[in-house]
């Protein structure tokens, strides 16, 4: 009689201590899916505690009113209420915020435009063959972006103060006498708007000449082989290619002169054609800071948010299938 004796694999380590194959499979599958979340976790509290939460409070207080009681004196003269739409119709029906809103609007139609024209050429003259010291140049027109917008306002005010400018004391050399002042009431918007234009520009023509970059130079070799001068490549070939990226400018910049705010700010002190509410966020500010109405402050906030965003919006929904191709 012959003893059959039965063979077994050995036992792995894990298998000894009560884990399964299949349970080392489930743990790393489980480990893959929390990686990404805790890598993205830092970010996303933070994104929670300093924009989320103070948007969230926002928009609290936007629906509440302060009530005094008796003179004001002492802790519990003072209590929150509820104030529903209160605030924002106060807001929207004040002539002041609409002013602002009209001044902004403009200040908008003259910079903009002429911020995205002058970075254009600057970038297609940048990206031409011919052009020398491209470097040099480039650094040139992008360096007023890295001076903070209140020192470059604190620099124009003095250039537009007539007692201290230097071209001031040029035109009085030269005679002319009844030169005006960029800081008199119906200037002072283009002397605004000559600072976003100083700081805007450089960013703007650094984003288009990034794009011209990365067009693939053989469409411009087979151009030109065709005939086609180096004008008629930069209006048909490389303005159209670089569409995405003239709108992407012109988004940010829309979204910039809705929030100007540090140079009229800034050059408020030199001269009063500026008053406290010259744009909405100044409008804000005075509301916050000197009258002490964060509730009527954090209503107009909110307003601004949501027509910066419906502007936004609107201006991608308009421009999307030519810049980006996609269909309604």
């Amino acid at each position: 009689m012959t003893a059959t004796v039965e063979t077994r694999p050995p036992r792995s380590s894990a298998t000894r201590h009560g884990a399964t194959p299949h349970g080392a499979g489930r743990r790393s599958a489980t480990r893959r899916h929390l990686t990404p979340w805790m890598m993205l976790a830092p970010g996303i509290v933070l994104f929670a505690v300093f924009m989320a939460a103070p948007i969230l409070y926002t928009v609290v207080l936007s629906f509440q009113k302060e009530m005094v009681k008796g003179l004001g004196l002492g802790s519990g003269s003072k209590t929150r209420t509820f104030a529903g739409f209160e605030n924002y119709v106060a807001t929207l029906t004040d002539p002041e915020f609409l002013a602002s809103v009209g001044r902004v609007l403009l200040y908008g139609v003259i910079l903009v435009p002429t911020m995205l024209g002058l970075a254009l050429l600057f970038s297609l003259l940048l990206d031409a063959r011919r052009t020398g010291a491209k470097g040099f140049s480039r650094v040139s027109i992008f360096l007023p972006y890295a001076v903070p917008a209140v020192i470059s306002s604190l620099l124009w005010g003095f250039l537009y103060l007539p007692a201290v400018s230097p071209f001031y004391w040029i035109f009085e050399q030269l005679g002319w006498d009844d030169v005006p002042s960029l800081l008199s009431p119906g200037l002072v918007i283009f002397a605004i708007a000559n600072i976003g234009l100083w700081g805007g520009v450089g960013f703007n023509m650094i984003v288009m000449y990034t794009s011209l970059k990365a067009v693939p130079t053989e469409i411009y070799e087979a151009a030109r082989i065709d005939g086609t001068s180096e004008r008629q490549i930069a209006l048909r070939i490389k303005v159209p290619i670089i569409m995405p990226a003239l709108i992407m400018t012109a988004l940010f910049s829309m979204i910039a002169t809705l929030q100007v705010f540090a140079e009229p700010t800034t050059l408020r002190p030199l001269t009063n054609s500026l008053s406290t509410t010259w744009s909405p966020l100044m409008y804000v500010y005075r509301d916050a800071f000197t009258r002490d109405d964060i509730y009527s402050a954090a209503a107009t906030s909110v307003i601004i948010a949501v027509a910066t965003f419906a502007i936004s919006f609107f201006f991608l929904r308009v421009v999307q299938r030519r810049a980006f191709g996609q269909e309604d």
